[in-house]
């Protein structure tokens, strides 16, 4: 995505600059070139060389050493980030004044641009700090705001920049087509848990990482987006709704509340198919029982498909092997529009990793069809299945 990209990296006065190496690191890992145009103040916090030696790139500074440096980056560049963005930068854009190397440059840029604020929360919050961010969105700028915390000077409050990979993820919506503006997507992720007593229950081991990679990567692509997610250890990504459900039933209810909003749903969560016929309120002792009966679980999917106007619906099947004959009657018997086979005994794919093999089976004319994936991180996959949606919603020929 980032491969040969040309991304202007504008540095300015804040004492979180330290922090851009971790982001300049992320940016070379993925193909980029960086060209850094820092302020003077930024130079009492990173020193040019240490910038100049991570980004690969001569650092600029002063706009006289260059006189035509702010044209030719401006025009030959693809994207413009800021971080850390200083109160006095933001509002020195967002009023149009160009009294440095930084300030000219990113007022002759006409792509892209993504901002990262770092201050006190006080500057953050105050009325002309918000007034400018707000018109700079309008203007189509993008923000990565800042995060809640302890800040340098001791106080707690919101100004503390946002976490690289954020930060990151940023620069890559930035940059992507937003194919997926006309969709509202709903994804479930995640385990479901069913509870024996107050403090046991059954699950499994799903992570939830391949839920939030599609629901990350529908954002990115401007779709809005629901994520639902049971209990897992992943920070959510940047979407538009977070719901967070413990239960099978939780899930079903959520879906359910939503499912009359959204043009798309994805089932890549793993609910629990069964749970136990009896709770227990209180801790059960170990002596006292031998057995626990166990009752099947409401089936989500199966309720979905009774619904006379339901979306565009995607199920997941995790199977023990690649098993295509089960994902198609599993397909069939559900009423979905397309199914996405999972191989769980896959050694580098399947749950709780990184990457991740499918198989995209859905049914057209009465025939189906299949695209087996290579094995690739979980995000590229995500996409694969977001484009096959898109294809097939737009296919005239689909029943």
């Amino acid at each position: 995505m980032l491969k040969n990209k040309k991304i202007v990296l504008g540095i300015t006065g804040s004492i979180a600059a330290y922090k851009i190496f971790e982001l300049i690191k992320f940016l070379k890992n993925s193909g980029a070139l960086i060209f850094p145009v820092i302020t003077k103040n930024a130079t009492y916090f990173v020193t040019p060389l240490s910038i100049e030696i991570a980004c690969g790139n001569k650092v600029l500074i002063d706009m006289f050493d260059s006189p035509m440096s702010h044209i030719d980056l401006a025009k030959n560049s693809d994207l413009f980030v800021i971080a850390p963005a200083t109160a006095n930068f933001i509002n020195k854009y967002a009023s149009g004044i160009a009294d440095d190397l930084l300030t000219t440059t990113i007022l002759a840029f006409k792509g892209p641009v993504v901002i990262a604020p770092a201050m006190n929360w006080r500057m953050y919050e105050s009325p002309q700090v918000q007034k400018n961010i707000k018109y700079l969105k309008e203007l189509g700028v993008n923000f990565v705001e800042p995060e809640e915390g302890c800040l340098a000077c001791g106080e707690e409050g919101k100004g503390r920049l946002a976490e690289v990979n954020k930060i990151f993820d940023a620069i890559i919506s930035a940059l992507t087509e937003k194919d997926l503006i006309t969709e509202n997507i709903l994804v479930t992720a995640g385990p479901t848990r069913q509870y024996i007593d107050p403090i046991r229950f059954i699950t499994n081991k799903s992570s939830g990482k391949m839920g939030y990679a599609i629901a990350k990567v529908a954002k990115i692509r401007g779709a809005s987006t629901t994520l639902i997610s049971g209990p897992s250890n992943l920070s959510p990504p940047q979407v538009d709704r977070f719901i967070s459900v413990e239960t099978t039933s939780d899930m079903l209810q959520a879906v359910m509340e939503n499912i009359n909003e959204i043009t798309t749903l994805i089932m890549s969560a793993a609910p629990l198919d069964f749970e136990p016929e009896m709770f227990f309120e209180t801790k059960i002792d170990k002596e006292s029982i031998k057995s626990i009966s166990l009752k099947l679980c409401p089936d989500i999917l199966k309720e979905i498909s009774k619904l006379k106007n339901r979306p565009f619906t995607v199920g997941f099947s995790a199977e023990w092997g690649f098993n295509i004959n089960r994902a198609k009657k599993k397909l069939l018997e559900k009423n979905l529009d397309m199914i996405v086979l999972n191989d769980i005994t896959g050694k580098h794919g399947g749950m709780a990793s990184d990457e991740n093999q499918v198989v995209i089976i859905y049914k057209k004319k009465n025939r189906f069809y299949q695209y087996k994936t290579p094995l690739l991180p979980k995000e590229d996959v995500a996409s694969i299945i977001l484009s096959k949606i898109k294809e097939l919603k737009f296919d005239k020929h689909f029943q």
